[in-house]
């Protein structure tokens, strides 16, 4: 009984461990970015945010008000419809095959610094409540992306594999916006509770499976 005892404990405490391992790996160590990290990403981005119609001071200004914590990217985005040609390779796809060639890049790489998508999906009609916007310009998809800190966002930005796929984003897509938010409501479990929730089941049935050869 003593053996079987130190089993059921051992397992409980393995459950644990990867739990705590998890939320480590989830939330980070939450730690604010330094004026010298932003400094130096910011540098890197050259003539960029400007080319694209950006404002490298608005980007600035939402990196030096890190608190550590996560944020939630929400993103509106209009595919380019018809074959699109790339002008260095000559290589032609369709809009939504560019995007896709720079979006799954993006999500593993979000995914392996403890982010990941909450929503997407597309368009099904038309401005149903708008008050002093412009005109639809032709969104198709919507996403909502988390991100574990505002520090991996920049080292998303400055990884060069996602800076390889970069070109894809623009032939894939006509129009665009995005803007960071953090939540105040959500009816959903977090990925927090899910894998306690997982861990627990699973510790539970081998807690039940020792009991029963035991």
């Amino acid at each position: 009984m003593a053996g079987q005892g130190a089993t059921i404990a051992g397992i409980w405490a393995a459950a644990l461990l990867l739990w705590l391992a998890f939320l480590l790996f989830y939330d980070g160590w939450r730690r604010p970015l330094r004026r010298e990290e932003i400094d130096a990403f910011l540098a890197t981005l050259g003539p960029r945010m400007a080319e694209t119609g950006n404002d490298a001071a608005r980007l600035r200004a939402f990196l030096e008000a890190d608190d550590g914590r996560e944020f939630v990217m929400v993103n509106l985005v209009g595919t380019r419809a018809g074959p699109v040609t790339d002008p260095d390779s000559g290589e032609t796809r369709e809009g939504s095959e560019w995007l896709r060639r720079y979006s799954d890049p993006f999500v593993r790489g979000l995914i392996a610094r403890g982010g990941h998508p909450l929503f997407v999906g597309r368009k099904v009609g038309g401005y149903i409540d708008a008050w002093n916007v412009p005109a639809d310009p032709g969104w198709s998809l919507v996403g909502t992306m988390r991100y574990r800190s505002r520090r991996d966002l920049i080292r998303m930005a400055s990884d060069p594999a996602f800076r390889a796929a970069h070109p894809a984003k623009l032939l894939g897509i006509a129009t665009t916006f995005s803007f960071p938010t953090q939540r105040q409501i959500a009816f959903y479990a977090s990925p927090r509770v899910t894998m306690g929730l997982l861990l627990g089941l699973l510790a539970a049935l081998a807690h039940i499976a020792v009991l029963t050869i035991g």
